[in-house]
């Protein structure tokens, strides 16, 4: 039976910190199949939960935007300068506010925490047309953040979207917002077309 661990004891001990004599006898190499099955089953859960969570959380956003009213999905963090330019001198608050008939979904990406002590800062998390999520992975490492939602590419943060009827009407990707820009485009999904 060839070893398990093709490259030696070495293998296991750089990726795993545990070493297995090449030269084991049966009862030692049954030892570590087990070992390494029951790492990998310890490991495998970790790894599927963050992809239910992550599903649940694409649920969420997709049942907020199967309203008849427009919605606004808007992807920022506490720690992006542009996020936090965009609920200055009361940017977002001053437009949930005047827009009622809209419902407004913040989901927080790249980082760990939600930020809702930096939206209530700005005066934003108490409105009922506004919803806060947060995307269970929070990493900001390159490889490993968030890169789409919903099947749609996430690249660059803030990104705000506008839905009506579960269908996406608009887009921006690419950075801060002009509320000028965001109001005619709700106008526009609003319409029938």
């Amino acid at each position: 039976m060839p070893p398990l661990d093709q490259g030696g004891a070495c293998v296991a001990r750089d990726l795993l910190g545990v070493a297995f004599a090449p030269n084991m006898c049966h009862s030692a190499r049954m030892l570590r199949s087990l070992t390494l099955l029951a790492i990998a089953a310890f490991l495998a859960p970790c790894a599927a939960r963050a992809g239910v969570d992550a599903t649940a959380l694409e649920q969420r956003i997709t049942d907020a935007t199967k309203s008849p009213k427009v919605t606004v999905v808007h992807f920022w963090a506490p720690w992006c300068p542009n996020c936090r330019n965009e609920l200055k001198d009361g940017g977002w608050s001053g437009f949930i506010a005047a827009n009622p008939d809209v419902n407004f979904v913040f989901v927080t990406i790249w980082n760990p925490l939600d930020g809702h002590e930096v939206l209530a800062k700005y005066g934003v998390g108490t409105e009922p047309n506004f919803q806060l999520l947060l995307h269970p992975n929070g990493s900001r490492k390159r490889g490993e953040t968030v890169s789409q939602v919903l099947g749609m590419p996430i690249s660059w943060i803030p990104s705000t979207w506008v839905f009506r009827d579960g269908k996406l009407c608009y887009a921006m990707n690419y950075g801060e917002l002009h509320f000028p820009v965001l109001k005619q485009l709700i106008a526009d999904s609003g319409n029938s077309w």
